[in-house]
């Protein structure tokens, strides 16, 4: 079936394709409004039908076109459908499409005509002529004298049958023809040319009008004829018996081809094909025959082999950000090729421009490929070994991550268990940071454990930890309740599968009431063991490490439930979990191996960053080899801050590696350029419906990747529809002097977490005058920044009433104007003071003083109960009887 592209067609029918598509879908065809888009016969055919005038407009223009410019117009070009097939006039059409000269309703009044007619409604035979009865064959010059001749001869007889007919006609018939003409060409459909008469033919010509391509097959046949070779009765007997039986059993099969198939005609089959394998009865004809047909068998087979390679060959798998060159070569073609069709649209591309879906749908249909699309991260993901034996899995150390509300003592418990002291390092009491460590039991089993943050600006944080754990420990303390970011921790376990095991700190102090909080989790639908649940719960005191070994033991019976195991032999693959800066070592980067080993030496990669594992550190700082499942580790090697939740993976070689980090850097940088918010016209004019319109520029830096995702997220969500805060720019490591260099260039400021910023840096900054703020703990950089947006919005006005005036009488003064004598009623009169007139409880005049006195002097203010003299400014209409209105505006900070 034939297929056309929709874009071709739409340049055919001189529309758009967009117009195309919706009309098929009109007439309930199914097509994708795209340009390369392909369309049926059928389809095409609804389209011309559609739109033949526009086409034939388009086909008028370019007749115009060429023959303005003096060029031959170029000849018509007929499509598959359009095909018309020519076959050789019969040579008596000749006579018979001489319709105008007598026309098809001709009215006669003689008898004369009318015979005369009668005599010309055939040919008149004049003669016959004689045809060479030769069996012999004739020559192709024979032939065509003969056929002229009979031709001639027919045209001739014609000839003068009209020309008798022509004088005879009087005047007055041929006005006739005229009228009756004119009338029936009104009501009348001519049925077209009206035949006079027939030349009969002689129908066997041995040699005369015989095809010349049929007499070229009859040779051929002939000098392919063969000599019977004379064979034994019984074969030749057996050879027709089998041709005979294979015509009946055709014939059989034309005229009922559903019939039911008998055991008898299976027998016969089957016997009949292995007479044809071999045996006695086989001639060397049928060998012939079956060696021919095995022959067109393999032929078959390879013809569809090498259809469905070409098919393959011309299907590219690509994805959407794609550069010339790459479909180029994906297409095995010189990449001067796709920019040449790329110009024909319309657009100017270089060899390392990308281009979008609809650009590659279009220049690879030019040249009659089809495009499938693939998930641009889906094809940069790195084959995982799944298929571990079950006798290589090894047991391997729970992960257990503790999680909670602020406060409530996660860090306490981890000191207590590691017989150290953590939380005395971060700033405020609280925990800032994500940390993982390793604990080593009495009884030798280990466990790791993942410290998470509890403030509500480290949801990422706790996220990433329940994720990456195998059991979570859901701290709470007793003398408290269920707060927000503890029903978010329960969120974020529940969301990843996780088993979770509660733990009620805080029990010596006064006022605990551990049935309060498991009453407040059965509200949650969360029931504890001591309620008759699944949940396991244990009260502790993590400041005296009451019960600790007893919800030891809890989390390690959870693991054996789990049967944790993993292959300590496979290629090594973990979570990032922090990223930070350090002086004199570079990027020091905390993971969690989750499966295999990792080995100093190893090239790994962790989302668009490559590493080399140059060094390996314990959480106390000790130098270790390798690493097994399960083990939080400190890694040296990465030349970029790797993002906090990126999993990385060890490549088996560098090369490999580097690439794969260099495509998906790549992809990274073209989603951040085409994801990029430019501003609108809606944008603008939303901001000048607000009229005050203000944006606040940040740039954060801090010394842990996780802590600056975190503040950067809270800054974002402090933006009003009139203050908008912008992070421009976030990092990790100190403040540098290009950080200083943009914030003078943007207008911003910076918000340094945890670090400070280097010596040069602090005097560029203090040359440009750019504010550099510090903060340790996260919510006063968030309150500090709150204020500062408060700073920015403009302050209300809030009308506050002083006084109210009576007037009593109105002196008018040339030059001066009028001047109202005035009792103060209540409050007092200001000279700064705005002032309202009201007549009538109606304000009909809003001004400002334009003098206030008392007698003959000018004074300030004029206290209730006092009479004074005054004048409003640029208002005389005052009359007795109205009431002034004393006030002023005072100007009111607004807070978010």
């Amino acid at each position: 079936m034939a297929e056309y592209r929709l874009a071709k067609v739409a340049s055919e029918l001189n529309r758009s394709y967009q117009i195309l598509a919706e009309t098929l879908k009109a007439r309930g065809f199914s097509v994708d409004a795209k340009p390369a888009t392909k369309i049926t016969e059928e389809m095409y055919q609804v389209l011309v039908q559609e739109f033949a005038a526009d086409k034939s407009a388009r086909e008028e223009a370019n007749k115009l076109k060429t023959s303005r410019d003096g060029k031959p117009p170029p000849p018509p070009t007929a499509t598959k459908s359009q095909v018309v097939k020519t076959e050789k006039p019969e040579p008596l059409k000749p006579i018979a499409a001489k319709p105008e000269i007598t026309p098809a309703p001709l009215v006669v009044e003689t008898e004369k005509i009318e015979a005369q007619k009668k005599e010309i409604s055939s040919p008149k035979i004049l003669g016959e002529t004689a045809i060479a009865s030769k069996k012999g064959k004739s020559t192709k010059a024979e032939e065509n004298t003969e056929e002229k001749k009979l031709v001639k001869k027919a045209k001739k007889s014609a000839a003068e049958g009209l020309k008798t007919l022509g004088p005879t006609a009087p005047p007055k018939a041929e006005e006739e023809e005229e009228k009756v003409e004119k009338v029936e060409t009104k009501f009348e459909k001519l049925s077209g040319p009206k035949v006079l008469g027939k030349i009969n033919l002689p129908k066997d010509s041995p040699s005369g009008l015989k095809n010349l391509a049929d007499e070229a097959r009859d040779d051929l046949r002939e000098k392919r004829k063969r000599k019977r070779k004379k064979v034994g009765g019984e074969k030749v007997a057996v050879q027709d018996k089998i041709r005979e039986e294979e015509r009946i059993a055709k014939e059989k099969e034309k005229t009922d081809p559903k019939a039911e198939i008998s055991q008898k005609d299976v027998r016969n089959k089957v016997k009949t094909t292995m007479g044809k394998l071999g045996g006695a009865g086989q001639t060397r004809g049928l060998k012939q025959k079956l060696k021919t047909q095995r022959k067109e068998a393999r032929e078959f087979v390879r013809m569809e082999e090498r259809e469905r390679l070409e098919k393959e060959s011309k299907t590219i798998k690509v994805t959407e950000f794609l550069t010339a060159n790459d479909l180029a070569s994906l297409m095995n073609m010189a990449v001067t090729n796709v920019i040449s069709a790329c110009f024909s649209l319309g657009m100017m591309v270089s060899i390392n421009q990308r281009l979008d879906a609809e650009t590659i749908q279009l220049v690879a249909g030019d040249f009659g490929f089809e495009v499938e699309f693939v998930d641009a991260e889906a094809q940069l993901e790195v084959e995982e070994d799944d298929n571990d034996a079950p006798e290589d899995l090894k047991h391997r150390p729970p992960i257990v991550t503790v999680m909670g509300h602020v406060d409530h003592g996660k860090t306490s418990l981890l000191d207590y268990i590691r017989k150290a002291n953590v939380i005395a390092g971060e700033a405020g009491g609280i925990t800032q940071h994500i940390g993982a460590y390793e604990v080593t039991l009495a009884d030798s089993r280990k466990i790791t454990f993942l410290d998470t943050p509890g403030h509500e600006a480290f949801t990422a944080m706790r996220a990433r930890g329940a994720k990456v754990t195998d059991i979570a420990i859901i701290v709470i303390a007793a003398d408290d309740s269920v707060m927000p970011q503890t029903r978010e921790a329960i969120a974020h376990a529940q969301a990843a599968v996780v088993p979770m095991v509660f733990a009620f700190n805080k029990i010596d102090k006064e006022g605990a009431n551990a049935d309060k909080i498991r009453e407040q989790l059965a509200g949650m639908n969360i029931l504890v063991e001591d309620w008759g649940g699944k949940f396991q719960c244990q009260e502790i005191s993590a400041k005296k490490g009451l019960n600790v070994d007893k919800l030891l033991e809890k989390v390690l019976l959870e693991a054996e439930i789990m049967e944790l195991k993993a292959n300590p032999d496979c290629r090594a693959k973990g979570t990032v979990i922090e990223a930070t800066m350090e002086k004199g070592r570079g990027i020091v980067c905390s993971m969690l191996v989750q499966t295999g080993t990792l080995r100093v030496g190893d090239n790994m990669i962790a989302g668009p960053n490559y590493a080399k594992v140059r060094a390996l550190f314990n959480e106390r700082g000790n130098k270790i080899e390798f690493a097994p499942p399960s083990t939080p580790v400190k890694m040296l090697g990465f030349s970029e801050n790797p993002t906090a939740g990126d999993v990385w993976v060890v490549m088996s070689e560098e090369s490999a590696a580097k690439e794969l980090a260099t495509k998906r850097m790549q992809l990274v940088r073209e989603q951040g350029i085409r994801t990029k918010r430019h501003i609108t016209l809606d944008e603008i004019g939303r901001r000048l419906a607000i009229g005050n319109f203000k944006e606040l520029k940040i740039i954060v830096k801090g010394d842990v990747d996780g802590s600056v995702e975190a503040l950067s997220d809270a800054l974002l969500k402090l933006s009003t529809e009139e203050v908008m805060v912008s992070v421009i720019h976030s990092g990790v490591g100190q403040i540098s002097e290009s950080d200083v260099l943009l914030a003078s260039a943007s207008d911003a400021i910076i918000v340094g977490f945890q670090v400070r910023p280097s010596a040069k840096a602090r005097q560029l900054a203090e040359q440009e005058e750019i504010d550099i703020r510090h903060h340790s703990v996260i919510y006063q950089a968030i309150e500090e920044v709150k204020s500062a947006m408060e700073g920015m919005l403009s302050p209300e006005v809030v009308e506050k009433i002083l006084g109210n005036v009576e007037v009593r009488e109105v002196f008018k003064i040339s030059k001066v104007g009028s001047v109202a004598g005035c009792m103060v009623t209540d409050g007092k009169v200001e000279r700064k003071n705005k002032i309202r007139v009201i007549r009538d409880g109606v304000v009909i005049h809003t001004g400002e003083l334009a003098s206030l006195k008392r007698f003959k002097d000018d004074v300030k203010e004029v206290l209730r109960g006092f009479e004074c003299g005054l004048q409003i400014e640029h208002f005389n209409d005052i009359a007795v009887g109205d009431y002034l209105e004393v006030y002023t505006e005072e100007q009111v900070k607004r807070t978010l």
